[in-house]
């Protein structure tokens, strides 16, 4: 039971009260819709309210950014009270677990080890996170990186933590040759028409243009949005453009397309 008069209310909320208000909708009494849910059914709603919170945080929009993060911690408790009704855990356990953490891995913060730089702030951290995972091999550490992650984003760590055992490339130059080598073999694989290899060779392509992206400093992922946000305005431009001139789209042969293409490209 919500110990809120929601009729009357005018304060601001808390943390306690927002677990209680989770709670009622679990409830027997409460929402048919949050009782019937799981783990796995609102497992695609917490990666979309975190995509909604990052966009918030790209477009720096401050009230976007109160609103979406609210959302992403509403799933956090939702997912909490789920294991809370199994006498598993609860949301108390959760904070806990993370303080904890925090000041584990933070010893030049909360202990008496020396970290003056980011570099070796991160050299203490993944040397702690190794021990606290029981993580023995640096496979270990390649094979803890999460599936469900984004493929870029996947690849980029995997590939950063194989450098630190010191399987990597010597510098973006060579990287940049590999490129070149993977293109060759995907313009073989297509020759030969074989779909399965297409695809492993375009993934490996794929790959090295990650590695090439990471050794030069540069997020692939973040590379990827700027390249697809730039396709989508000049996309927009040469459609708005053909529209003016009273023509269709669909109708345009490729050469006149890449004329209207070049056109938005350069204004």
């Amino acid at each position: 039971m919500v110990n809120i008069d929601v009729e009357h209310f005018t304060g601001k909320y808390t943390m306690e009260q927002l677990i209680d208000v989770m709670r009622a909708l679990r409830a027997p009494d409460g929402c048919p819709w949050d009782r019937e849910q799981d783990h796995h059914s609102i497992r695609n709603n917490f990666l979309e309210e975190v995509y909604e919170a990052i966009d918030a945080i790209d477009r720096d929009n401050t009230e976007d950014m109160r609103e979406e993060l609210g959302d992403v911690l509403m799933q956090v408790i939702f997912h909490s009270i789920m294991e809370e009704e199994k006498s598993h855990f609860d949301f108390s356990d959760v904070v806990n677990d993370v303080c904890a953490k925090l000041i584990y891995r933070h010893p030049h913060v909360f202990g008496d080890v020396k970290a003056e730089t980011s570099e070796k702030v991160l050299d203490n951290w993944d040397k702690l996170k190794r021990v606290e995972k029981s993580q023995e091999t640096y496979s270990d550490t390649l094979k803890s990186v999460p599936q469900t992650f984004p493929a870029l984003i996947r690849a980029q760590k995997v590939q950063k933590r194989a450098s630190r055992a010191g399987y990597d490339f010597e510098n973006a130059v060579q990287a940049f040759e590999k490129i070149k080598e993977e293109v060759d073999e995907v313009n073989a694989a297509m020759q030969n028409d074989n779909k399965d290899v297409i695809t492993e060779e375009i993934g490996d392509l794929l790959f090295s243009v990650v590695n090439t992206a990471r050794l030069l400093g540069v997020d692939a992922e973040e590379a990827l949005q700027i390249s697809t946000k730039k396709f989508i305005k000049r996309f927009t431009d040469a459609e708005e453009e053909i529209i003016r001139d009273g023509k269709d789209i669909k109708e345009l042969d490729a050469h006149t397309l890449d004329i209207y293409w070049q056109k938005a490209k350069n204004n």
